[in-house]
């Protein structure tokens, strides 16, 4: 279950980001809203999350997945383009996640 909340919180920081961006520096209000409660419940759900998975394991894949989801929504919905330095940055972020969920004994207490 845990897997379960920590994948959500990533869905939340992922809207609070993106909402970040569309609340053109907390000028629209709408968005402004979105940001916080998306961001609350996103912090809330990794701290759940942190009674099973170490700290640093819960924030790596938190941080690093939401670094690559939001990189593609701003590729695909604001029209951000990547360099290459920039992908082969996110594609080693990509790799480091996997390596701690399918080598690492610390991927759980």
């Amino acid at each position: 279950m845990h897997w379960f909340f920590l994948g959500a919180a990533i869905l939340f920081e992922t809207i609070g980001t993106t909402a970040l961006q569309a609340s053109q520096q907390f000028s629209r209000l709408g968005p402004s809203i979105l940001v916080v409660v998306a961001y609350g419940v996103s912090f809330y759900l990794l701290a759940l999350v942190l009674k099973y998975i170490p700290v640093g394991v819960a924030y790596a894949v938190w941080s690093g997945l939401g670094i690559c989801f939001i990189a593609a929504i701003g590729y695909f919905v604001f029209g951000q383009r990547l360099d290459l330095p920039a992908v082969i940055g996110i594609l080693m972020i990509i790799a480091g996640i996997l390596v701690i969920n399918l080598f690492s004994n610390s991927a759980m207490h």
